[in-house]
């Protein structure tokens, strides 16, 4: 990557809805470059496509919550987050370090939503033996990988 790709990544996380040519214009090259280098990118693996993002509590998702999972078989973990991801209050999964092996992230309606996500369809999960749950009063803040951090 050089510093027409991160400009570029700069205006797209900015605002992914950016015109290339808007683009093309404050980077000095020219609108096929823009389409030739995005492409390069995502071929890399760097961007992978671009998304709209709803704000759950718009939609009446009162309640975000972080939940810790032990799986009692490590060689079946696998098998547990494949389950876990057909549960829809569920949005982000991640592998942990330390006493339990995931951290998942979950949207709910209110608090009995949570609890008869967690007791009813999590706890359920063949494999899940323990859970930990962080309930998120306001989120601070969110973003995108600050571009300026990555070296070159």
């Amino acid at each position: 990557m050089d510093s027409i790709d991160k400009k570029i990544l700069r205006f797209l996380i900015q605002n992914a809805r950016t015109p290339f040519l808007e683009i093309a214009r404050e980077c000095g090259i020219s609108g096929a470059a823009i389409h030739q280098r995005i492409k390069k990118l995502e071929d890399m693996g760097v961007i992978q496509g671009s998304r709209m993002v709803v704000v759950p509590k718009s939609l009446g998702f009162d309640v975000c919550a972080f939940i810790s999972i032990r799986v009692s078989d490590i060689t079946r973990q696998q098998d547990t987050v494949e389950l876990l991801k057909k549960i829809p209050e569920i949005v982000e999964c991640h592998y942990m370090t330390g006493a339990f092996n995931l951290m998942a992230k979950l949207y709910c309606l209110d608090n009995e939503h949570l609890m008869n996500t967690i007791y009813n369809k999590i706890l359920q999960v063949p494999g899940v033996s323990e859970t930990e749950t962080y309930v998120s009063l306001i989120e601070a803040f969110s973003r995108e990988i600050y571009i300026d951090i990555v070296q070159g």
